[in-house]
């Protein structure tokens, strides 16, 4: 499943290969770092896959800091499903893309931010 909507654009990958290459292409249409966010539920392969690929990561500007906060106390699934849609998707697809995540997909996402 794709979002291509003009809030924000999803797409899941196999692996941090195809993430980095993603963002990539993501980055040659016009997307700058910190329009581009990767998320996988294994923490240290997502801050790898994000360092690798010099993109952004979630954090108190897209969360807000009581979801920030928030985040410190739930389940991983949780807080990845509260930062998909604090990227302006909505619950069902965010339930979608963790259960994804959870086979070992890596989600790319692309998010203009207000100028």
């Amino acid at each position: 499943m794709d979002s291509t909507g003009t809030q924000a654009y999803a797409k899941l990958l196999e692996n941090g290969v195809q993430a980095i290459e993603e963002v990539n292409r993501l980055r040659s249409s016009g997307y700058t770092r910190e329009d581009l966010y990767v998320i996988s539920h294994d923490e240290d392969r997502e801050g790898r896959i994000v360092d690798a690929a010099d993109t952004n990561e979630v954090g108190l500007s897209e969360e807000g800091l009581f979801g920030a906060i928030a985040n410190l106390f739930r389940s991983r699934g949780d807080a990845l499903r509260f930062k998909i849609t604090s990227l302006g998707f909505s619950a069902a697809e965010a339930a979608f893309y963790e259960k994804e995540l959870d086979t070992g997909k890596v989600l790319v996402i692309a998010k203009r931010n207000p100028q």
